[in-house]
């Protein structure tokens, strides 16, 4: 009887609340080092941001809340890609559908150039493609930043990321299912090399494809827990819109 009437309430309670797109970061300990992970659904109002309609650097997570229009924000942000001396973004940034930075192959511009390098694009789903792939396949993106390196490709450690690598910095980067239905961000606490920051990507989060945003100057910005770390201009920003 009391299931019968618990299973009544729930038809006359109607449907349930749909959850905040975007779930709150979470701490994670992985080979006994912290990190925060974000993660993204399909469907949610993920953006890129770098310049305001005058063309000026946005560069924090400050400005970007002041920059949306009034009654939304961010949910979640973090920096997403190198830029040159000028803020610019280094390698392909689309930004709405418009290519305001060209794909670029690496070069020798830092870990940029720690080939192969890839592009995190955003459309209905998520994807983080390894560069070349994405030359050859062109994905339509409506936002879209290249970075490098790449740290998964297609479920195998970049061959270049050394288990015993001693370069540890703070990093942060993106990994995205199969599926493209999660795009799950993380940065790392305290100071990583690559290979275990790879690992995370691969062994602890499960998913197959994920980049490098960048190390040293990786901030996170999180509303529901109030982080929001500060220090040096960004280049480009990647958040959620959220509105009440």
């Amino acid at each position: 009887m009391r299931t019968l009437i618990a299973a009544l309430f729930c038809l006359l309670c109607g449907p349930a609340i749909a959850q905040n797109d975007t779930q709150a970061c979470e701490d994670v300990v992985w080979l006994d080092q912290s990190f925060t992970i974000c993660e993204v659904q399909a469907g949610s109002d993920l953006r890129l941001f770098h310049s305001d309609g005058n063309g000026n650097l946005l560069g924090s997570f400050s400005a970007v809340n002041a920059h949306l229009p009034e009654g939304q924000s961010l949910g979640f942000a973090m920096n997403a890609g190198m830029y040159h001396n000028d803020y610019s973004p280094v390698g392909l940034f689309i930004e709405e559908g418009e290519v305001k930075g060209s794909l670029a192959s690496g070069g020798g511009f830092g870990n940029f150039g720690l080939t192969p390098n890839g592009v995190f694009c955003i459309n209905q789903t998520f994807q983080v493609i390894e560069t070349n792939a994405f030359r050859d396949t062109a994905p339509t993106c409506d936002y879209a930043t290249q970075s490098g390196p790449m740290l998964v490709i297609d479920g195998e450690l970049h061959p270049r990321l050394l288990p015993e690598g001693t370069s540890k910095y703070i990093r942060n980067g993106v990994g995205a299912s199969e599926d493209g239905q999660r795009a799950v961000f993380a940065i790392s606490n305290e100071r990583v090399n690559f290979h275990d920051f790879a690992t995370l990507f691969r062994d602890h989060i499960g998913l197959p494809n994920a980049l490098y945003f960048d190390g040293k100057v990786s901030r996170l910005y999180d509303s529901i827990s109030g982080r929001s770390d500060f220090g040096f201009s960004l280049g480009v920003i990647v958040g959620t819109v959220t509105t009440p």
